[in-house]
């Protein structure tokens, strides 16, 4: 027999349904009554509407919001780079090669301690309400190591998987650029291919150029994996159009932005993913959000969470340095965190509170969600819901 759990007496509950409550974006219902069954959303409304359950959970008042879309994390690694971060808040930048010192630690780990790390790290960000995940290799850059960093990922709870074997030229082929761009698109690619979604690439300087961008990709769509792209972080270049040129599902970072840039993504469907952890972890320029907001273009807020540019599991933080930095609204931030990180993973059944999503939900110990940004910093989270089971 099904067994239905409401979620009683929620002060403000944000849908991302336009269709319900407010009419607005987040589609927000007062004193609202959310009821769970069989993993999904089966009926929202205002509370003295509500069906019968089996079970109810007493909100006392506080708000929920759809469980945050983390739509890009790079958690298959080993080792630490906290002497990295030390030297760079003390003075030196930091540029793409950063991430080869990772490489001979990932290497040496074994299984499980790659999969131990993964599943400590998504624990932390359910506990901080992040109910789906994406995560990449890119830190094996050999045939064998990146097939069992993808192997290790598909067989944990993370929802989608990405191949990244274009994360850096490693040192065995410094010299020889061309010759590593064959294998991503070739050996590397059919042991990876199986056990992920996605292929991406770095495009930028100090990693892969245009054309060798386009040839992974490429290669990818070929054997079925959809592109994403890290575009555009360090500098201006081609990483943005080349992602609308493919049909990524997102160009991520999307820092450095022409018009051209900004054309090319409102003309197609493209998301524009930020990561606003990765430059207040670098002193980097934020990108700025209201442009693409201005031009209809769709964005994504995610923590890119990664042990050496952008090491926090925290959306809420993300949240609050966006519409701080960033020149988002605090509904601006929270839909793209949500909602949007859904739509750079082409999902339906994420990001939004209303029958028939996922039962995905976190619980704000504050009266709205204008508190993820209002009080930066604080552990708001006071209850979340994954699939319609309560997280420990």
């Amino acid at each position: 027999m099904p067994h239905a759990t409401a979620l009683t007496n929620i002060g403000a509950l944000v849908t991302n349904d336009p269709a319900l409550g407010d009419g607005s974006a987040l589609g927000v219902i007062e004193n609202a009554t959310l009821v769970m069954e069989d993993g999904e959303v089966a009926w929202v409304g205002p509370a003295e509407r509500a069906p019968a359950a089996d079970t109810a959970h007493d909100a006392g008042g506080r708000a929920a919001v759809p469980g945050f879309v983390d739509s890009h994390s790079h958690l298959l690694y080993a080792g630490d780079r906290t002497e990295e971060f030390n030297a760079r808040m003390s003075g030196r930048p930091y540029t793409a090669g950063g991430i080869r010192t990772t490489v001979q630690a990932t290497r040496e780990a074994s299984d499980e301690a790659l999969a131990a790390t993964l599943d400590a790290h998504l624990a932390e960000m359910r506990a901080q309400g992040t109910t789906t995940l994406e995560t990449k290799s890119g830190y094996g850059l050999s045939p064998r190591h990146e097939a069992r960093a993808l192997r290790v990922a598909a067989a944990s709870e993370v929802d989608e998987v990405t191949y990244l074997g274009a994360h850096v030229v490693p040192p065995e082929y410094a010299s020889d650029p061309d010759g590593y761009t064959a294998l991503v698109a070739g050996e590397m690619l059919e042991a990876c291919a199986p056990h992920a979604r996605w292929v991406d690439v770095f495009c930028e300087e100090g990693a892969f150029d245009e054309d060798q961008s386009r040839a992974i990709l490429t290669a990818g769509k070929a054997r079925g994996l959809t592109p994403r792209v890290h575009a555009n972080q360090l500098s201006y270049g081609p990483g943005v159009r080349l992602a609308v040129e493919l049909g990524a599902a997102s160009a991520d970072h999307c820092t450095h932005l022409t018009d051209a840039d900004i054309d090319a993504l409102a003309q197609g469907s493209t998301v524009a993913t930020l990561l606003p952890g990765c430059e207040f972890s670098t002193r980097a320029v934020y990108p700025d959000a209201r442009r693409l907001l201005d031009a209809g273009i769709t964005v994504a807020l995610s923590t890119d969470c990664n042990p050496g540019s952008s090491y926090t599991s925290s959306m809420p933080f993300c949240i609050a340095i966006a519409v701080r930095e960033m020149n988002m609204t605090p509904d601006e931030a929270l839909w793209s965190a949500t909602a949007g990180g859904a739509r750079a993973l082409h999902r339906t059944d994420v990001g939004r509170l209303s029958p028939g999503a996922r039962a995905d939900v976190a619980l704000l110990d504050a009266p709205s969600h204008v508190h993820l940004s209002y009080r930066p910093g604080v552990p708001l989270v006071a209850g979340v819901w994954h699939r319609g089971v309560r997280v420990p």
